[in-house]
């Protein structure tokens, strides 16, 4: 189930959005302010957050760009009663999904929430697909605790980060290809 996070401090609004999000399917987790809702983040696997720009501890434009920071699959719809033409920018810079005045969202925001969840879907995906490729393929696999294998791998991590074509040698059985994985998915 797509869980979803709705900071505002407005306490009717909040739970109002809710119950409309949850009638449409989704999990629903509220926090009335920044801190509450950064303490959401770090616990729960969370795929959109909706949050007023007005918050009694921070601004929410601001906590867009930190909520990307730390949690790059999670999209942000920005929802505020005082919408500005350069609030809406910053957020978007930021990394929000979408920038919505209060008033005009109640025929945009279910649509939207889809969207920003589908997106939301395919962005852990990604990221959970990378993790399982990094712990196959990454140079934590390259076993050994010698000197020169070493001085080996740190030299493969530089060439890795580099866009060049690499030649490896070694005798058959010596890790070639477990190398080239490494500096591939690296």
């Amino acid at each position: 189930m797509i869980h979803v996070l709705i900071i505002d401090d407005e306490d009717n609004l909040r739970r109002l959005l809710s119950r409309v999000v949850e009638l449409e399917g989704y999990q629903v987790t509220q926090a009335s302010c920044i801190k509450d809702g950064l303490a959401v983040l770090q616990k729960e696997t969370i795929y959109v957050v909706i949050t007023d720009v007005k918050l009694p501890d921070g601004n929410g434009v601001e906590l867009t760009a930190r909520i990307k920071r730390d949690f790059p699959a999670t999209e942000i719809i920005v929802l505020t009663a005082y919408g500005t033409i350069e609030d809406g920018v910053r957020a978007m810079k930021n990394g929000a999904f979408d920038y919505l005045t209060k008033g005009d969202h109640q025929e945009k925001l279910i649509p939207l929430l889809s969207k920003a969840a589908d997106k939301a879907v395919l962005q852990h995906r990604v990221l959970s697909l990378e993790r399982k490729l990094q712990r196959l393929f990454g140079f934590e696999n390259i076993l050994g605790e010698s000197t020169l294998l070493k001085q080996c791998v740190a030299l493969a991590k530089k060439v890795a980060a580099t866009n060049t074509t690499v030649l490896l040698l070694g005798e058959t059985g010596t890790g070639k290809e477990v190398f080239a994985q490494a500096i591939h998915y690296e």
